[in-house]
């Protein structure tokens, strides 16, 4: 006994007369109770200050396990055979500070009536005194009836364990479990494979979440029990030693294992004190505290929540891997027989084993190192392989110092990598198997930092190294005719390129240096350039692909961020991309780029941006400079097409005609001939002559909600709008001002409802359209207001509201940036503060990432000219950081929001 159990022990043996007293009084309960926190407060103590050199889990359960003990003996020392049992978690002698106390009753016979008062009693006083029991009461042949018919009764009976009571009633379940057929060794491994794989689902078959739950997520102690549960089952062990002493578990597997099982159950520690109750999930509200107790600090290069997430995401990666490992070594075992136990050759290193991979022998890897690589080539030229044998697997792992320099300037190498990279199919799936081997971040040392790392922020929702490789995936599936539906135009493009394999190596590189500090672009166009030039790359080639890496962002950049109608706008994006070939990839790489940081980052709003975007520039490098030189030619074009979609009547065409007369030819240039037929029909051609003028649709198209608004101009308009939008609960993601001529505004906005999702069905539109018109017309805009709750992850990410203003390519007007914390009504706030300092909005681009908002307007001032004058930008400033301040934030007002 170590001197921390001893401690624990004198706690309760100066109080062993007191626990022991008959009577369940409150007196009793009260020294119970003392004791319990006495002792749960030193272990407490002792996990803070890391002064035990044990696990605490195990210390807290030996802890508990004596205070039963001495409530046990009151009530049952004179009632025979009967036996108070640990099972699950306890019964495993794990337990964490607020984890159940799982206990099973175990009696013989059918229990009298002074037996079941006591043991209502024995619980409730359980209870009273401050313990949260999972308590259930059977006799060995109600177990045994039980567990048959229930997976997880029968899992929670493999790992009983005796507190007191009668030794061999014990004795006789734990051999009656394990000797149960019906859940032998093979149904026993399918269900719980199955029950595992369903989990993994549940969470999203990463380990990589933002806010991972460190119980039941992939690589969580979930993960690891499963592994035990099995092996209890087939080896009829307890313990992972006793699964090395089987040469089951090599030593350095062992010893992995119980670092990442120790380092979890200290994190889950943590969390049960920080949060004072039972919680699995490493929220963002708990992630900096934990970090800084773990003694993580922050650097030039990244914060100490970052490192701590690394060390979780790396620590689940070894778990996820040994999982794997185990399972399969475990399948192999429990399943293997002469049917399925064929063995194929492939070569003088591989061959198939019972429809698996594995080597030869032992020495291949030492023997051809190239074999480390030509594993993943196999695997992708034979998919009919279910993968790989874990004695390989074991092997690669220990074979992974021999990728060294030499490894990877062996062409030989260098060959294989490439061909793995130029394969018809199966390039994602082996990427990601080389991943978890540990074997790309060998070959390409820069990925292999990236391992594990995490962004503090809401945006990307996974790790740089899971995110390139989803980035990958989404290229390939465009490739993949099953998927086509989903992005043709993409598809189709992807389809005729010549090099895919370079926009592949893009993919890999493109975030390769994040966590460095510095412009994360230019570092990695630089390891890009290494990685090129030691594969043989041609110079073309290698320049293509670093170009790619260094402007990754750009087309992303540009679509959501500048006025993409602006001919000036498209002319030095196109001088940007020089020809149709990087044109091409560079918008796969964007698309697919968008697509794998985020479930919520894409939508069809943003494709039809990035298309707008693309379109434009392909008829500018189709025509060259002269493209769109003529403005009026342009405007005539658009009218045309408009036209050609309206069925007028001579005096229609009259109509059109004046109505046309009276809007600026920036309007022509903004709308495409469609959305112009559809303004021109709502507002010249409609038969009532009342105002304000609204109308909604939904654009297929674009998979947005598109709203427009003809009403006679006033100074505070765009305030009013954006406030009506905002309590109707719809976020703004486009907005277009235009002033006619007669006076009045001409004023599109593009919505989404805070969910994400656009309004569609016509009832929908129909009220939409009447509440906007509502608020027009409401002589007061003040109505019963509620109060705005900023959601909880926001507010663990602050961002300082930053304001800055830059000229206009087509030098009419200004580009003002906002960047600040999201939050409900924000557009509203900045729209009042334009109004204050008497700037007028012509545009507006909003855009948010995760928890950060970057919205662009293009404003002038009321005489139409750009916002140049520096006292007027002050007061936007001022003002805008006066009205976002972070302190007011939760006192934003906002009316009832309609249900759509």
């Amino acid at each position: 006994m170590d001197r921390t159990q001893t401690k624990l022990k004198d706690l309760l043996s100066d109080n062993q007369q007191k626990l022991e007293q008959v009577g369940r009084g409150s007196e009793q309960i009260s020294i119970y109770k003392e004791v319990l926190l006495t002792g749960r407060a030193f272990i407490r103590e002792l996990h803070v200050n890391q002064d035990y050199s044990g696990p605490t889990v195990r210390l807290h359960a030996w802890f508990i396990d004596q205070l039963l003990n001495h409530a046990w003996k009151t009530d049952f020392d004179n009632f025979g055979k009967i036996s108070l049992i640990a099972v699950g978690g306890y019964g495993r002698g794990e337990l964490h500070p607020a984890s159940d106390i799982d206990i099973l009753i175990l009696h013989d016979k059918k229990i009298n009536t002074q037996l079941e008062e006591n043991i209502e009693k024995f619980i409730r006083f359980l209870w009273d005194i401050g313990l949260e029991v999972g308590n259930s009461v059977r006799t060995i042949k109600e177990c045994i009836g039980q567990a048959r018919n229930d997976l997880t009764i029968f899992t929670n009976l493999l790992e009983t364990r005796l507190i007191c009571g009668d030794d061999d009633l014990c004795a006789t379940l734990e051999k009656k479990i394990h000797g149960l057929k019906h859940w032998s060794s093979q149904k026993f491994f399918t269900d719980k494979y199955s029950e595992q794989e369903a989990r993994h689902l549940r969470y999203g078959e990463t380990a990589y979440k933002l806010e991972p739950n460190i119980k039941e997520s992939p690589g969580g102690l979930r993960d690891i029990q499963m592994i035990l549960w099995i092996a209890m089952r087939h080896y009829s062990v307890r313990t992972f030693d006793q699964l090395e002493d089987l040469e089951i578990l090599s030593k350095e597997e062992y010893e992995i294992l119980i670092t990442s099982l120790e380092y979890l159950w200290k994190l889950r520690n943590s969390l049960h004190y920080l949060a004072g109750r039972k919680e699995d999930r490493l929220l963002f509200d708990h992630q900096r505290i934990l970090a800084s107790e773990f003694g993580y600090t922050d650097t030039q290069d990244s914060l100490a929540v970052e490192k701590l997430m690394k060390q979780y995401y790396r620590t689940v990666k070894n778990i996820s891997l040994l999982n794997e490992i185990l399972l399969q070594y475990f399948e192999e075992e429990i399943f293997t027989s002469k049917k399925n136990n064929k063995i194929t050759s492939i070569n003088r290193r591989f061959q198939i084993h019972g429809g698996y991979l594995e080597v030869v022998n032992s020495n291949v890897f030492e023997r051809w190192p190239f074999a480390l690589l030509e594993l993943f080539l196999i695997l992708e030229h034979k998919p009919e392989i279910k993968g790989v044998r874990a004695g390989t697997i074991r092997l690669v792992r220990a074979n992974l110092h021999r990728i060294d320099n030499k490894f990877r300037q062996d062409i030989a190498n260098k060959s294989l990598f490439m061909d793995i990279m130029r394969q018809p199919q199966g390039i994602t799936h082996e990427l990601r198997r080389m991943n978890a081997y540990g074997v790309l971040g060998a070959y390409i040392p820069a990925f292999g930092k990236i391992v594990g790392q995490m962004q503090h922020d809401l945006f990307h929702v996974y790790t740089v190294d899971e995110h390139s490789l989803f980035v990958l995936r989404n290229l390939r599936r465009l490739t993949v005719a099953e998927f086509s539906s989903e992005l043709p135009h993409a598809s189709e493009l992807i389809s005729s390129l010549t090099k895919p394999d370079r926009l592949y190596i893009a993919a890999l590189f493109h975030d390769v240096a994040k966590g460095r500090g510095g412009d994360h672009s230019v570092l990695g166009e630089s390891e890009a350039k290494k990685f090129c030039q030691t594969h043989d790359l041609s110079d073309y080639d290698t320049r293509f692909i670093c170009w790619l890496v260094r402007n990754h962002l750009k087309m992303s950049w540009t679509a959501q961020k500048r006025d993409i109608t602006d001919l000036d706008v498209i002319r030095e994006f196109t001088r940007a991309v020089g020809d149709q070939e990087h044109l091409d990839n560079l918008y796969l790489l964007t698309i697919s780029d968008m697509r794998g940081t985020s479930p919520k980052v894409w939508n069809e709003w943003k494709g039809h941006l990035l298309r707008q975007l693309y379109d434009a520039t392909s008829r500018h490098l189709a025509r060259g400079e002269e493209a769109g030189a003529d403005i009026h030619d342009h405007v005539e074009n658009r009218q045309q097409g408009a036209i050609e979609l309206l069925t007028l009547s001579d005096n229609e065409k009259v109509v059109v005609d004046n109505f046309w007369q009276q809007l600026h030819p920036n309007y022509f240039i903004s709308h495409e001939a469609q959305v112009i037929a559809w303004h021109t029909k709502t507002i010249a051609l409609r038969s009532a002559a009342d105002f304000p003028v609204v109308a909604a649709k939904y654009n297929s198209k674009s998979g947005a909600t598109e709203i427009l608004i003809y009403t006679p101009q006033k100074e505070n308009l765009f305030a009013v709008l954006t406030s009506a939008l905002d309590q109707l609960g719809l976020s703004i993601v486009q907005a277009r001002i235009h002033t006619t001529t007669n006076g009045f505004s001409l004023d599109t906005f593009v919505v989404f409802k805070r969910n994400g999702k656009p309004v569609k069905r016509e009832n929908d539109l129909e009220i939409l359209q009447n509440k906007i018109r509502e608020h027009l017309l409401a002589k007061t805009k003040d109505r019963g207001s509620r109060q705005a709750i900023l959601p909880r992850q926001l507010k663990q990410f602050p961002i300082e509201t930053k304001v800055s203003f830059s000229l206009a390519p087509n030098k009419k007007t200004t580009i003002m940036e906002v960047r600040a914390q999201d939050r409900p009504g924000l557009l509203r706030l900045v729209a009042d503060s334009l109004l204050q300092c008497k700037a007028v909005t012509l545009a507006a681009n909003i855009s948010t990432y995760g928890e950060r908002a970057e919205d662009i307007f293009f404003i002038v001032n009321r005489d139409r000219q750009p916002v140049t004058d520096e006292s007027q930008q002050q007061c936007l400033t001022s003002q805008i950081n006066k009205n976002l301040g972070s302190d007011e934030v939760d006192s934003i007002k906002l009316s009832s929001e309609i249900s759509f």
